[in-house]
């Protein structure tokens, strides 16, 4: 390995979908981590060629990595599996994806959770650096959406989201509002930074407006453009490279 291609263990971890770098200082650290089956407690050990990394005793190597770009259909829970046996992202996408790469067993995450009931893009990588990245609120990753709604809103309600509402967690800010047609004012569409909890349903229910439908149709700058719902594509080189400099 040369000089230029050193990497501590806990970025070694991490670009091998074992955790992101945070969750490899903490399992490093504990002692869960074994380099020539000797444990190394310290996250910024610089593995050497010829290193063989073991976690849990099982051999760690580094992954190709996946970026994978899914338009969540409905029903289907953001989690790698779920106790009450309901249908996951990774069960829309690891079918093909088997068949793509060979039965190779790749470890999954989804980045940009998305509830149950709400549609659109959404994350899957073994790129546990950048979903720490991604994840992190201080990355300010914008989202927009479009919702929904049991009626149209009011135009007093508009100016009121736009200045922000106070929620039960803090103000809840928006960068953009706008109805996508004028004359049906029950579709808004709404950008936003924030990364809470079911934020955008939380916004209209504040309001007492029903959010019917919530579809997620930007993320990060990527658009599910040709991506119909249900269906899932690899990020190209310059998406992922944009994505690593957000």
């Amino acid at each position: 390995m040369s000089e230029s291609n050193i990497i501590r263990l806990n970025k070694y971890l991490a670009h091998s979908g074992v955790a992101s770098r945070r969750k490899a200082d903490e399992l490093i650290r504990n002692g869960q981590v074994k380099v020539n089956n000797e444990v190394v407690i310290d996250p910024a050990y610089e593995v050497q060629r010829g290193d063989k990394i073991f976690f849990k005793g099982k051999p760690v190597k580094r992954e190709r990595h996946v970026y994978i770009l899914l338009n969540k259909p409905r029903d289907c829970i953001s989690t790698t599996d779920d106790e009450r046996g309901r249908k996951t992202v990774l069960d829309v996408i690891k079918p093909k994806l088997d068949k793509l790469m060979r039965g190779k067993d790749i470890r999954l995450y989804p980045v940009g959770r998305l509830d149950r009931n709400t549609t659109g893009l959404i994350l899957v990588t073994n790129d546990g650096q950048l979903a720490q990245k991604l994840s992190h609120p201080s990355s300010n990753i914008q989202k927009t959406y479009q919702v929904e709604l049991n009626r149209g809103l009011s135009e007093d309600d508009k100016t009121a989201i736009s200045k922000g509402l106070n929620l039960e967690d803090g103000l809840a800010s928006i960068d953009e509002i706008a109805f996508p047609e004028e004359s049906n004012r029950k579709i808004v569409g709404l950008t936003l930074h924030s990364g809470k909890n079911r934020i955008v349903r939380r916004i209209f229910e504040h309001l007492n407006y029903d959010v019917k439908k919530l579809d997620r149709v930007l993320y990060a700058g990527l658009s599910k453009k040709n991506l119909p719902k249900g269906k899932w594509r690899f990020l190209g080189d310059k998406e992922v490279g944009y994505l690593k400099k957000l």
